[in-house]
């Protein structure tokens, strides 16, 4: 059954390119064209198509305002066309968090010039959405529009916490669900090490996953007492933009991660795009990708050095994402010893490397992306 694509750009050149490049694959078929915004909701709720692409600057209504308004209307997987520049960032970043499900770069001479690499790029990335896109998924899955972060309070400067003996805090009650608590080992056996003994946690995630890592993060204290490591597929041009996105909004300090940085609690470190991000004891190797290795950033790589480094003592999160990126770095882990937790189906955008992680047997804990941050704080946070 063909993919039924609607095109939505001012630009008429764009549109004929768009539907040329595709024109030779015959399992995807364009049924439209928007030109506006206002259009775009319209034929979007007249045509049904399987997955739009969405430019963000257009007469009329832009693309974020349509974006947000298809996806309280009738939402369908959003492919946002970006620059790759920090502005361009930026913006798509704001799309994600409205509930755009991916993003492709928009380069004019690319389109003009480009021939079978960049009808690879398109067809993969709409035919990947189109097969992987989660439609059974919770609304909070896709945007965050809605999220409440609470500030820090007027006392609290954002520097890296010290842990203390003072009195432990734990999550409001509503916010962990009985069903996500016998799931989670606490140490059951003589291999496991116990939640409040890891030293470090890491987090991988790709499609739907700035979102995802949005709402895990803005939900941890000022005060977590534990060093934090994130990869999230991404571009090179985009990963330092979200890194001061993320910090701005969170508790914690978020930064691009350097070589050389030093672990530190309450700190979570971004792998940067285009890179690799490995331990070595209490500190960062930032290297050059591997073209050898589909992602940079790689989460099986980074995973494979905490489990040589940590060992037992880490914890291991995979999040939302397209393909298995992190399950054969998830088995190094456990069999070093560490814990692994995984997102839920109905909370994935892309139940992809979540699923990788759960058919191999290797979660020691299957939870709702709401759950995740508020179990962090009480399993391994205190």
């Amino acid at each position: 059954m063909a993919i039924n694509v609607l095109v939505v750009d001012d630009s008429g050149f764009f549109q004929k390119r768009i539907a040329e490049i595709l024109k030779p694959v015959s399992d995807i078929n364009i049924i439209g064209f928007a030109s506006n915004g206002r259009e775009a909701i319209e034929k979007n709720q007249s045509l049904n198509p399987d997955v739009i692409t969405m430019d963000y600057e257009m007469p009329v209504m832009d693309g974020l305002t349509a974006l947000r308004n298809i996806m309280n209307l009738k939402p369908t997987p959003v492919l946002m066309f970006s620059s790759l520049t920090y502005a361009g960032a930026r913006i798509t970043l704001d799309a994600l968090d409205a509930g755009a499900v991916d993003f492709l770069p928009k380069n004019f001479g690319d389109l003009q010039h480009g021939g079978s690499k960049i009808r690879d790029l398109l067809t993969d990335k709409i035919k990947n959405v189109a097969k992987y896109y989660n439609r059974n998924a919770s609304p909070e899955a896709y945007r965050v529009s809605s999220l409440k972060v609470e500030p820090d309070p007027p006392a609290a400067p954002k520097v890296a916490p010290v842990k203390t003996s003072a009195a432990k805090t734990s999550p409001p009650q509503s916010q962990v669900t009985p069903a996500t608590k016998p799931v989670v080992n606490k140490g059951s056996s003589k291999n496991d090490t116990r939640l409040d003994q890891v030293d470090v946690v890491l987090i991988g995630t790709s499609t739907g996953g700035p979102v995802a890592l949005q709402k895990v993060l803005t939900s941890l204290p000022a005060n977590f007492p534990k060093p934090i490591m994130l990869i999230q597929h991404m571009p090179a041009s985009f990963t330092g933009a979200f890194a001061e996105r993320l910090d701005k909004l969170c508790r914690i300090k978020v930064k691009l991660a350097e070589d050389g940085d030093v672990l530190k609690p309450g700190v979570a470190l971004l792998a940067p795009g285009g890179m690799q991000m490995m331990l070595d004891r209490s500190k960062v190797r930032i290297i050059e990708g591997d073209d050898r290795v589909n992602y940079r950033p790689c989460v099986d790589i980074t995973f494979a050095s905490a489990a040589k480094h940590f060992a037992a003592k880490a914890l291991g999160i995979i999040l939302t994402g397209m393909g298995s990126d992190g399950r054969d770095g998830a088995k190094l882990m456990k069999a070093s010893g560490a814990s692994i937790w995984a997102q839920d189906e109905k909370t994935c955008v892309i139940y992809g490397m979540p699923m990788a992680i759960a058919k191999a047997n290797l979660a020691n804990a299957i939870l709702p992306l709401h759950d995740i941050g508020p179990l962090l704080s009480k399993e391994v946070g205190y």
